[in-house]
């Protein structure tokens, strides 16, 4: 991990929220994580994501892997995985991908084990979870390792208050016990955009964020997530379009066909 040099002047205490932009990301998390390293002054690590898809499509991590950083990408699905694949050739061995199923449960599928493998820092720069079900379970059993941010895939239609943790009747998590388990796990919610987006406690006070939003985590959930009519999710998908998104999604179409 390389820091910057400090500043001599620090910006005024702002939300990550207004800095919400995509490149390959889904819901601008690419601008949200871009700032949050530049106030923690890091200019390269290490990361992790799954499910990765083909590693480019709505990832979290291929902007900082194009920018030099390393990591692991992490996708159960054998077709996505190929896809995957692909995308790794380009880099050699900053990537290494593994095509598994992350369960959460100690064992050799879990997330700790898969880590260990990697042979990844304890204290690695950023973990992306997005598996559409068991995320909270997963991000519970991890720990051996603590990523500096944590992006996490919740059910955004329930607005804070509501609990529902992923069960055999439940798909998904709701916003409000994936804040305890973050808190529990000492980090601190700084973003919502669809995922939630968590920094660990002992950097927390170096992202100069508003008093408002430590002391009320709440007031980040982006109500937009619940009762969407068809055309305010279609006007966020515009919204949150990229021509390098656009791209992918078209090469991926062609390969399939």
């Amino acid at each position: 991990m390389t820091a910057r040099p400090t500043s001599r002047t620090e910006s005024p205490a702002d939300s990550l929220a207004s800095y919400r932009r995509n490149v390959y990301s889904q819901n601008g998390e690419d601008g949200v994580i871009a700032e949050i390293l530049r106030r923690l002054r890091i200019t390269s690590g290490t990361f992790c994501e799954f499910g990765a898809w083909d590693g480019r499509y709505g990832s979290n991590s291929y902007s900082l892997l194009l920018g030099g950083w390393r990591g692991l990408m992490i996708e159960g699905d054998p077709t996505r995985y190929r896809a995957l694949l692909r995308t790794a050739r380009s880099f050699g061995t900053r990537l290494r991908t593994v095509n598994a199923w992350i369960d959460s449960t100690p064992g050799a599928s879990s997330l700790d084990s898969h880590l260990q493998r990697a042979e990844m820092p304890r204290e690695f720069e950023l973990l992306s979870i997005d598996v559409d079900g068991i995320d909270y379970w997963i991000w519970q059993s991890l720990v051996s390792f603590q990523p500096l941010i944590v992006v996490i895939e919740i059910d955004s239609s329930a607005e804070p208050g509501i609990e529902h943790v992923h069960d055999e009747k439940r798909t998904m998590t709701t916003f409000s016990p994936m804040l305890k388990l973050g808190k529990s796990k000492g980090y601190e919610l700084v973003c919502h955009t669809g995922n939630m987006i968590f920094v660990r406690r002992d950097r927390i006070q170096e992202l100069r964020l508003p008093e408002v939003e430590l002391e009320h985590p709440a007031s980040l959930f982006d109500p937009s997530w619940v009762n969407p009519t068809s055309w305010s999710t279609w006007r966020r998908k515009l919204r949150n379009l990229t021509w390098q998104r656009a791209l992918v999604k078209v090469i991926n179409a062609l390969r399939r066909a």
